[in-house]
């Protein structure tokens, strides 16, 4: 039998669930992985982009990679948080929001949540050509507390 998280007599640590059907206990709340909570932060700003104007997204991919990675001497002050590259014979449009650099720029969850829709709206308006006021409902510059 496995060893229980209960090390030293104390009970379970920590926010607590309604007790399990079968077993009764207490189960413990978990809150979604970095990754998971990240890969969530993209997939709802591109829900709402789409829900403002569902053709905004039409022939553009949105990938999520950790880190860049460059094939060049990159100098610079800043690592940059996202790439957008333009559609080019047999490919298509591509927006690739990076993950370590938006988590390290956010301090909270929330935040990191704005960010990661600001950074999706101001690619995509780059390189579509739309205003960023026809990709979302709100003025992006009172979305977010620079």
């Amino acid at each position: 039998m496995p060893r229980s998280r209960d090390r030293h007599g104390r009970g379970i640590r920590g926010p607590l669930a309604l007790p399990h059907a079968w077993s009764r206990r207490p189960v413990p709340l978990s809150r979604p992985s970095r990754t998971e909570f990240f890969n969530e932060c993209v997939t709802s700003a591109m829900a709402e982009i789409a829900d403002v104007n569902p053709e905004a997204l039409d022939g553009v991919i949105v990938g999520v990679e950790d880190v860049p990675h460059f094939n060049v001497n990159w100098s610079g002050d800043r690592v940059p948080m996202s790439a957008a590259l333009e559609p080019s014979r047999g490919r298509k449009a591509q927006i690739v929001i990076y993950e370590r650099p938006l988590e390290h720029r956010a301090n909270t969850r929330e935040e990191l949540r704005r960010l990661v829709h600001r950074t999706i709206v101001e690619q995509l308006s780059a390189l579509t050509g739309l205003d960023i006021d026809q990709l979302t409902d709100f003025d992006i510059d009172d979305y977010w507390d620079d």
